[in-house]
């Protein structure tokens, strides 16, 4: 997919701070869920405080003057309170059943007796004696009602700024859920039948005054909660995911640093055999399992192409003995045409040899990278070239940019394989044409200069493009070394150029000869 990153820590820390973000979401909205439920909780006291306030203030109220006392209080605009005939008609409404009264005090019936307290339908009205002491007269009345007189009145330390007068003096009142406040009312204020319903979120309530005249239906519409409304809602998310995805970046980080080490490593290995490149062997378990298996694997590669080069140089080492000893005899033959012939097939032999010892000799060079000047180095070649063929000094160009271009690399190795190059550009193409490009400017992690080698020759057939850099593989068939040479050369240079991280590849021009296309990382 185009749209995902394409570093392996990059895509681990997406897939991990979404995973985060999903589980931050789904606790989100668990707490959500519970504040929206505390919420109703919360809204339903409130709504059941007003009830009880507004009925109990309507109860001690004269018939004739509950109307005005509706009018006067400071009711909020989602309540509203009426005085009806019947229960509220327009929301379904149900019968609810009045909670008990306390041990030793009678229910609600039709009549009630005169007590020695003066408790009863004409006496006046009392507050609940609770633990302090005996239950006391409310003072007040109907008449001249204030904010000290009885009444729902705002007040700043109330729900909702409802105020029960009277009942401060007493805590375990104040704390006491609504729906446990019913009993304490006074046996003349009880009302005499209680219900309630609800449509969508609008409630109501209807209470039947104890005189039986008329209802109270006070309906109160539940403001839709909102989660969010509290400011540190968003914040806490905001700094949860932010300190998430940080921690979360850096594990990732630090967790896949070892992949990148053992990338590295495998590339420094694949340039040059010889490369020294150890992982440390620490960290998890599977770390260490995957640095130990790449050192071991390393160290195999590196003994098995050593055995190679050296049983490869010892066998062109010895036979440079016996082809001595076969030109000395050949010397003593009669026949002229005999002796060339076979002095010219020795002479044949020893190239092979000798290039077979500079091919090893190449793979098994211990030469230091320093740093070099690319473009003075190109200039001395060339310069070299046009002495030891005065001839074709004119088939010869060289294009090198203004400025120097500086590169890592194996000097005396490194001019070999741009030697042999140029050397066959000019032998089997008549000419060289040699063009330096700079690396780019950018800062980007692999940086290449690039080296055009072009000539006017025949070309190759597409096939043989790749195949002439193998060991000893010749395109021109003849046995003549000087027009087939030993089909090392290009094996040399492309051996050479790998191993300093570079490499190199053939093409054909389109208008005729061969391109050679080298790179090399600066």
């Amino acid at each position: 997919m185009k749209f995902l990153p394409s570093s392996l820590v990059a895509r681990t820390s997406l897939l991990l701070i979404v995973g985060l973000g999903i589980v931050e979401l789904a606790g989100l909205g668990i707490h959500a869920l519970d504040r929206l439920d505390l919420a109703e909780r919360s809204q339903m006291h409130d709504y059941q405080m007003q009830v009880f306030s507004i009925y109990r203030t309507i109860a001690e109220t004269k018939p004739e003057d509950r109307q005005n006392v509706i009018d006067e209080l400071h009711i909020p605009s989602s309540t509203t309170v009426l005085l009806l005939p019947m229960p509220d008609q327009e929301i379904h409404s149900h019968k609810t059943p009045l909670p008990f009264f306390p041990s030793g005090r009678p229910p609600f019936p039709e009549h009630f007796g005169p007590s020695s307290n003066g408790f009863g339908p004409n006496g006046p009205p009392f507050e609940p004696g609770g633990p302090e002491g005996p239950m006391r007269p409310i003072h007040g009345g109907p008449e001249g009602r204030g904010p000290d007189q009885g009444g729902p009145f705002p007040h700043p330390d109330s729900p909702e700024g409802w105020h029960v007068p009277g009942m401060d003096d007493h805590a375990g009142f104040r704390e006491m859920p609504p729906i446990g406040r019913w009993p304490f009312l006074p046996a003349s204020l009880y009302p005499r039948e209680m219900w309630t319903g609800q449509e969508l979120r609008t409630h109501s309530a209807s209470l039947l005054l104890p005189d039986g005249q008329c209802w109270v239906v006070v309906r109160y519409v539940m403001p839709l909660p909102n989660p969010l409304e509290a400011p540190t809602f968003i914040v806490a998310f905001l700094v949860m995911s932010l300190c998430g995805g940080a921690l979360i970046v850096w594990a990732t980080r630090r967790l896949i640093a070892p992949v990148t080490t053992l990338a590295n490593a495998a590339e420094a290995l694949g340039r040059d055999v010889n490369s020294s490149t150890v992982l440390p062997e620490n960290g998890a378990s599977e770390i260490r399992r995957a640095a130990i298996a790449f050192n071991t694997m390393s160290m195999r590669i590196r003994r098995f192409v050593s055995d190679r080069t050296l049983m490869l140089t010892a066998i062109g080492h010895d036979l440079r003995t016996p082809i001595t000893r076969l030109k000395l005899r050949a010397e003593f033959i009669d026949d002229d045409e005999l002796r060339n012939k076979m002095l010219a097939d020795l002479d044949e032999m020893e190239a092979m040899v000798a290039a077979t010892l500079a091919f090893g000799r190449d793979s098994a060079s211990n030469e230091q990278v320093v740093s070099l000047d690319l473009r003075a180095l190109l200039q001395t070649i060339m310069d070299e070239a046009t002495e030891g063929h005065p001839d074709q000094a004119d088939n010869l160009i060289y294009e090198s940019p203004t400025t120097p271009v500086r590169i890592m690399a194996r000097s005396v190795a490194l001019k070999r394989a741009l030697n042999n190059l140029i050397l066959n550009a000019l032998k089997y193409g008549n000419s060289a044409h040699v063009t330096l490009i700079p690396p780019s400017q950018k800062k980007e992690k692999d940086r290449y200069a690039c080296i055009i080698v072009e000539d006017n020759g025949p070309g190759l057939p597409d096939e043989e493009l790749d195949r002439v850099f193998e060991p000893f593989v010749r395109i021109e068939t003849s046995r003549n070394r000087e027009t087939g040479g030993t089909g090392l050369g290009l094996s040399i240079a492309r051996t050479i150029l790998r191993a300093q991280g570079g490499d190199v590849r053939l093409q054909n021009r389109a208008e005729g000869g061969l391109r050679a296309i080298i790179t090399l990382a600066a």
